[in-house]
């Protein structure tokens, strides 16, 4: 609530609220702990994990402000990095990078306009084909089963094919990044996990400069901007890994909505209402990147009546600022959610990623139109992570056909 006179960081909030990002409790139903936090305002402290402070920002117009205020409120971690302890397991996650996520100022606009630039020369029709590929490969494994785990079997290893033709890497590499990237994400391995991410992507790197291809790395690299080694490393790195887990995610929170909501699902078969309408549905209520954006004050920063501490890291809760009762509405057609973020650091990469998902749910629908979830909802699980909101599992039952041609 906003007072008279500012308050003390936390004066607002009591014991109980420092919650913790990184427990069963929160995977499993984090719209029950945000619920809980709105009683106390807008910004609220939580544990990212044991020993590691942050403000979690749960209200919508103060995200908003925040997302666009890069002067206040930078995205460069070093400050926060040089004084964690040198066990912390979010480091890897959360420490500077030289790519465009993790600087500020002239550092990340160079940055961003590489990445820019390379996304401008993907061929959209091309995605399509790609997608098209590995579903029909991907959904002719399983479809005589009448059995699969739309994780496993289907949303990651589409999302992953796609991405590692489209970024240019060959399998093994592909392989050994994303492994070291879910191993950053969820904090376990996460320096061993660094360092294979980061092995792998220097080969690729070294690959395509000695013999460039029609790829987005390939793209980095013609860049006049001219990024060394690690540079590229960094922005290839960050494509990779955002292209990947989130829209696997993605795909699987729709793919759940429209198997278990009688309304999206029957309106997409009417005609009356496309799969974009699902996807926004998702992006409000349970975006893949659940808790993001995650920027660092350098000096005390006063937000409404509460002063958030310098170098301590503020993280937006795109899904509790989506579903903020103060911005509620009608949601049919609008696309106000921040699920992409917002200001300077929104995610320029928004076309590729609808392309993938809206494509790749639309196919797997049209194959197999009668799938259906093989457990109730509240039985199923959700992974452990303080920053995604991902399906551990996503089992499924349908009836048996033999293999289609879908491309």
């Amino acid at each position: 609530m906003r007072g008279e006179s500012p308050m003390a960081y936390g004066s607002s909030v009591s014991a109980d609220s420092h919650v913790r990002l990184d427990v069963p409790a929160f995977a499993a139903d984090p719209h029950r702990v945000y619920a809980g936090m709105r009683r106390h305002g807008p910004l609220v402290p939580v544990e990212l994990s044991p020993g590691v402070p942050a403000t979690l920002v749960i209200g919508y117009q103060v995200a908003v402000e925040i997302l666009n205020d890069e002067q206040h409120f930078p995205a460069d971690s070093r400050r926060w990095e040089k004084n964690a302890s040198p066990d912390c397991p979010l480091v890897p996650m959360l420490g500077y990078r030289q790519n465009a996520l993790r600087t500020a100022g002239a550092e990340h606009k160079r940055y961003r306009r590489t990445i820019i630039a390379a996304l401008e020369t993907v061929d959209l029709h091309r995605v399509h084909d790609a997608v098209a590929r590995a579903a029909e490969a991907l959904i002719n494994s399983f479809c005589e089963r009448g059995t699969a785990d739309l994780r496993t079997d289907y949303a990651f290893p589409l999302t992953f094919r796609v991405l590692s033709e489209l970024m240019g890497f060959p399998e093994d590499a592909a392989a050994a990044a994303y492994q070291g990237m879910a191993a950053m994400l969820e904090g376990v391995g996460a320096e061993e996990g660094q360092q294979r991410f980061v092995e792998a992507l220097i080969e690729v790197v070294q690959q395509k400069q000695a013999a460039p291809g029609d790829d987005l790395t390939s793209e980095l690299l013609r860049h006049p901007d001219g990024l060394d080694l690690m540079e590229m490393v960094n922005q290839a790195a960050l494509l990779f890994s955002m292209g990947t887990e989130p829209a696997c995610n993605l795909i699987l929170n729709a793919l759940l909505l429209l198997m278990t909501d009688e309304q999206y699902a029957g309106e997409i078969l009417s005609g009356t209402m496309d799969t974009r309408d699902a996807i926004d549905a998702v992006l409000f209520e349970d975006p893949p990147l659940a808790n993001w954006c995650v920027s660092y004050p350098r000096q005390p920063q006063l937000v409404g009546d509460v002063w958030l501490p310098a170098d301590q890291p503020v993280v937006v809760s795109l899904a509790a600022c989506n579903n903020d009762p103060v911005v509620g509405g009608d949601r049919r057609g609008n696309r106000s959610h921040l699920a992409w973020g917002a200001g300077p650091h929104a995610c320029p990469a928004q076309p590729l990623a609808l392309t993938i998902a809206s494509q790749g749910i639309d196919l797997l629908l049209d194959a197999l139109p009668d799938i259906r979830p093989q457990i109730p909802v509240r039985q199923l699980d959700w992974r452990l992570g303080q920053f995604h909101r991902a399906l551990a599992a996503l089992p499924v039952r349908f009836p048996a056909c033999p293999p289609m041609r879908l491309a």
